[in-house]
């Protein structure tokens, strides 16, 4: 789901399929358990979107646990593995500087969520009808 400051103008073709390319690596790494930590293992990780500078030097990763549980304690992760996965990230996809990651949490399914129920709301919902 794209976020609320993002426009199609302000992404080029290159920076969403790099974005693309380094997500399902990303993916790959925390599928494989290819990350030794006691957290990742424990938690099904969803990496939604990558998102590219562009000049490609830097990338904020979305991720949102599988059920939304221990949010803080999977970044808290991620982020201490950042430079091992910044590497296999460089060894995998072929670019020019090894993109700087960034995690963050996605909220877009909490936002989707709550406008969900704002209309489904009994006010909003007879107006509809």
């Amino acid at each position: 789901m794209p976020r609320a400051n993002d426009t199609a103008g302000d992404r080029s073709v290159r920076t969403l399929r790099v974005g693309e390319q380094v997500r399902h690596v990303l993916s790959e790494i925390l599928q494989r358990g290819d990350v030794h930590d006691d957290t990742l293992a424990s938690h099904l990780v969803s990496i939604t979107e990558v998102r590219m500078s562009p000049d490609l030097r830097h990338a904020t990763v979305f991720v949102k646990p599988l059920l939304g549980k221990d949010e803080e304690a999977v970044l808290k992760a991620l982020r201490i593995h950042t430079a091992f996965l910044q590497r296999e990230v460089a060894r995998r996809v072929n670019m020019k500087y090894a993109a700087k990651l960034k995690f963050l949490a996605d909220e877009s399914f909490d936002e989707g969520s709550h406008i969900d129920a704002l209309l489904r709301a009994p006010g909003v919902a007879r107006d509809l009808d």
